[in-house]
């Protein structure tokens, strides 16, 4: 017998036009929430100026609001939050904005350590300027990441390009820390662009300017080239027998620190009867890759020969590999000195560094672009006379410890032993320099052009008297004669062992009126 209830209740005129109404609302809203969906772009923004690329999950691009943000990365919120506190107190249209181009969202542990460190030194000198006899135009400071291994790096430039007028009013680029290909490119299209462009750690040869040969019209750096620091280590090691000595390098194209490190090295070792020996990094230097194994080969080569010296053209992962294959080597009754360039200065915080080998006849000593200990006096050392100064490394100490603490910080931890705040902090002094001196007198800003055109007057009486050192730069914007911390791989901290100079010694006192001559003196 047939259920009256349930024709009733189903087989109703009312309940066919009940369900066929519902029906009919739901096919409209599943078409609706589709077309939404195909028809309207992920939002895929991250904060003002800032989103997440096509098929990235990194935020990339300039924080234009200057307010704090930190990129999603927890070791710099701090110190970002400093400079966010910092911008809000200044007045619009009386400051001109300096940025700092990094890659913020790197995932390497050594780059993770020295962008903070560059955004704490930046900030210490942003700080300082604001406060300095009440000079104009106050010093605005933006963020801007390039991404892992800098590959966005035109999303940033492009926005920053578009950043000179009101109201921002840019007037220089800061950061710029990698000797790399995506970074050269960056560094051109901002110069070609007009932007000034202080380079913290760049050190490669070809990413400078010289003689016939001004590719990068406006850029000006505070660290000496790759050339110049080999030049100072050979003059620290003066008495390195070169028929005692190999080279061991990279074959990787495009990385322009080690291949002018390279360069500057065979020269050094036009004598040794040794051919170099090779090794090539992934494309990605920061990755491991396989040279470890092809390090643990190296090591047997290296034991084969007379050599007491080697000096080493590659990055800091491939050198920490190479030092814990040394470590591990079969010929541990050989002693071994290992010569290199600042890329070791990321060692010191390296976890995966054997810090053991250190123990086994191996010494390991890099050239340094600044160390806390350079220009303070203690015991059996006297800093030179010239080429730098200890009182303006002391006020930068000052200026750090009043940032790091409340109510301005605080700015995260602070390390002073890789360098990198002390170079980042003295180049951001750099920047203020120019802008200042480039700005007329009753204007708010300078020029975009005329703050780059100050880099030839950077000499003398216009020298920075940075905490790194004297910077004194050539007509190509290059430091000359800048002071070459050498320093040595410990157990704990990298200890400072002396100081060295491309052109062999400090400058001379009084030797002509421009207080950065090129002495031969020895420190």
């Amino acid at each position: 017998m047939e259920n009256p209830f349930r024709y009733r209740v189903f087989y109703t005129v009312r309940q066919k036009i009940v369900t066929s109404t519902v029906v009919l609302a739901l096919l409209a809203w599943g078409t609706v929430t589709v077309v939404q969906r195909v028809t309207t772009p992920e939002d895929r923004s991250c904060a003002p100026g800032v989103a997440r690329p096509a098929g990235s999950a990194e935020c990339v691009g300039v924080a234009t609001a200057g307010n704090g943000y930190d990129f999603g990365q927890p070791h710099l919120t701090q110190v970002a939050a400093a400079i966010g506190r910092e911008n809000a107190t200044l007045e619009e249209g009386r400051y001109a904005t300096v940025a700092l181009l990094l890659p913020l969202s790197s995932t390497s542990p050594g780059l993770r350590e020295k962008v903070r460190g560059e955004l704490q030194g930046a900030f210490a000198q942003q700080y300082r300027a604001n406060r300095r006899n009440n000079e104009s135009p106050k010093v605005r400071l933006l963020l801007a990441n390039t991404g892992k291994d800098n590959v966005h790096w035109k999303t940033a430039v492009d926005q920053l390009k578009a950043m000179t007028g009101a109201p921002h009013q840019l007037r220089a680029v800061s950061g710029i820390a990698t000797s790399s290909t995506p970074v050269r490119n960056a560094v051109g299209e901002l110069t070609r662009a007009g932007i000034a462009v202080v380079g913290t750690t760049i050190t490669a040869d070809d990413l400078a300017n010289g003689p016939g040969r001004d590719r990068f019209p406006g850029l000006a750096r505070v660290s000496p080239t790759n050339g110049d620091e080999a030049r100072a280590l050979a003059g620290f090691g003066r008495r390195v027998d070169a028929t005692k000595a190999l080279l061991v390098h990279d074959t990787r194209t495009g990385d322009y620190y080690t291949n002018s490190l390279k360069n500057a090295f065979s020269s050094l070792l036009a004598r040794s009867p040794y051919e170099p020996v090779l090794f090539t990094s992934a494309d990605d230097p920061n990755a491991e890759g396989t040279t470890a194994n092809t390090f643990r080969q190296i090591t047997h080569l290296v034991c084969d020969t007379r050599a007491e010296t080697v000096f080493f053209a590659g990055r800091h992962t491939q050198l920490r590999q190479f030092i814990n294959a040394l470590g591990a080597r079969g010929c541990t009754e050989r002693r071994f000195t290992v010569l290199t360039g600042d890329e070791g200065s990321y060692l010191g915080a390296d976890p995966q560094l054997d810090r053991s080998a250190l123990d086994s006849g191996l010494t390991v000593r890099y050239a340094a672009l600044a160390h806390p200990d350079a220009w303070r006096a203690r015991a059996g050392y006297r800093p030179p006379a010239t080429g730098g100064s200890a009182d303006a490394y002391a006020e930068f100490v000052r200026t750090l410890g009043e940032v790091a603490e409340e109510p301005v910080g605080p700015i995260g931890r602070v390390t002073l032993t890789d360098g990198q705040a002390i170079v980042a902090h003295d180049a951001m002094a750099m920047a203020v320099r120019a802008i200042r001196e480039a700005t007329p007198p009753g204007a708010h800003v300078p020029p975009l052009r005329d703050v780059a055109e100050q880099w030839p007057r950077v000499k003398g009486s216009l020298k920075v008297t940075g905490a790194s050192g004297w910077i004194c730069l050539d007509n190509h914007g290059n430091p000359y004669n800048k002071a070459v911390p050498v320093v040595q791989l410990t157990r704990s901290t990298p200890r400072f062992v002396a100081m060295a100079w491309p052109e062999g010694g400090p400058p001379v006192a009084g030797a002509d009126h421009d207080g950065c001559a090129r002495g031969r003196s020895r420190s």
